[in-house]
């Protein structure tokens, strides 16, 4: 919305003349014809009010829509709850769905591009990086997105945000791969063979990511050990004893026990 240009008053500069009682131009002492007055100077504040109003008056471009897909918009209007007002995960085989349930609505191919531009559009990344169950076209759970979807959508997040922002995001892309892990429900070994790809870079974060994480379990590891040889009888009495938060610290030695009962036992 732009501002309403008002017209620019004109000054006239009237310059005294003799019948007016101003003193008559004499000719220079050393010959060379007078030089006339300048004219005044407009006042800044007036100069610089008059720029705005320039600017106001140049006509701007107007916005360009982006043309949607008219698929897009059938399927906007068949789902709104799921192509339109919100962006969910969706499940496996939701294109033979459509094409069962619409098949006067949509051509095959129009179709199949038409689910691709939404799946690879960011709002759906997000989803599926939050990692976000899968839902049917009700809008209904169905099943849990796979691990190596939720890591691909995390590396294809932060690839168009590094290009748009050109800032070093890797430390964020490193823990947000860390929580990703410890979601996923797989142990950090699982996780590697089942993400790891040909592309050095991504595998490189992913092994920080799996060190950081590894860190984290040692420091656990090692409270839990310093709880048992403690030779108190409570939490309670450990944490006050070190100085550190009870809840914390019951949370961090539960943690501890459920990771120790996963590891294998030694041959």
């Amino acid at each position: 919305m732009t501002d309403t240009a008002t017209p620019q008053e004109e000054i006239q500069e009237v310059q005294p003349t003799e019948a007016e009682g101003a003193a008559p131009l004499q000719p220079a002492a050393d010959g060379r014809p007078p030089r006339s007055p300048r004219p005044p100077r407009q006042p800044r504040q007036q100069q610089q009010k008059q720029k705005p109003k320039q600017a106001a008056q140049q006509p701007q471009q107007p916005a360009r829509s982006r043309k949607v897909h008219p698929a897009l918009e059938k399927l906007f209007e068949l789902y709104p709850n799921m192509f339109g007002a919100r962006f969910l995960p969706l499940k496996l085989g939701v294109f033979q769905d459509l094409l069962e349930k619409h098949p006067d609505d949509f051509k095959k191919d129009d179709l199949k591009v038409a689910l691709g531009l939404h799946a690879r559009s960011t709002r759906y990344l997000e989803a599926v990086a939050a990692g976000h169950p899968r839902h049917d076209l009700d809008g209904n759970m169905v099943e849990a997105v796979a691990p190596e979807h939720v890591h691909h959508a995390i590396l294809e997040l932060h690839r168009r945000r590094a290009q748009r922002s050109g800032e070093d995001l890797r430390p964020q892309l490193v823990a947000r791969i860390a929580r990703a892990v410890e979601a996923s429900g797989l142990d950090r070994e699982a996780y590697a063979v089942l993400v790891r790809s040909r592309d050095e870079e991504t595998n490189a974060v992913l092994d920080e990511a799996l060190a950081e994480l590894a860190r984290e379990a040692a420091k656990r590891e090692a409270l839990l050990r310093a709880f048992e040889a403690s030779g108190r009888s409570s939490e309670h009495e450990f944490a006050e004893m070190y100085g550190m938060n009870t809840d914390e610290v019951a949370r961090t030695l539960a943690r501890a026990r459920a990771e120790r009962q996963q590891v294998p036992p030694a041959a």
